[in-house]
């Protein structure tokens, strides 16, 4: 039976679009840094421990903190432009 059984590579591609990272900068002082809470537990948090040592360890200008509608659903697209046009640098938080 096992004979019958094809060998599935698990690490084939999905033929998803692979999408290109953007640019990291440099250095994060003077940056603006969004925060993106996927509403799961400790993510607030975590986030907003995170928000504090960037700003006081990396210079981070300013912390930018949004949270998505639901952890089981993407961000909106409203979201994602909304906070593309206000931060430099974004972190989505995983908590859990």
């Amino acid at each position: 039976m096992t004979e019958e059984l094809g060998f599935i590579d698990p690490t084939a591609g999905s033929g998803r679009k692979r999408i290109v990272p953007a640019p990291r900068p440099a250095d994060l002082a003077g940056k603006v840094v969004g925060l993106l809470d996927n509403t799961k537990e400790q993510g607030s948090l975590i986030l907003e421990t995170l928000g504090t040592a960037l700003r006081e360890k990396y210079g981070v200008a300013r912390v930018v903190l949004r949270r998505k509608e639901h952890y089981s659903k993407p961000a909106t697209d409203a979201l994602i432009d909304e906070m593309a046009k206000e931060v430099d640098v974004a972190i989505a938080a995983l908590g859990g």
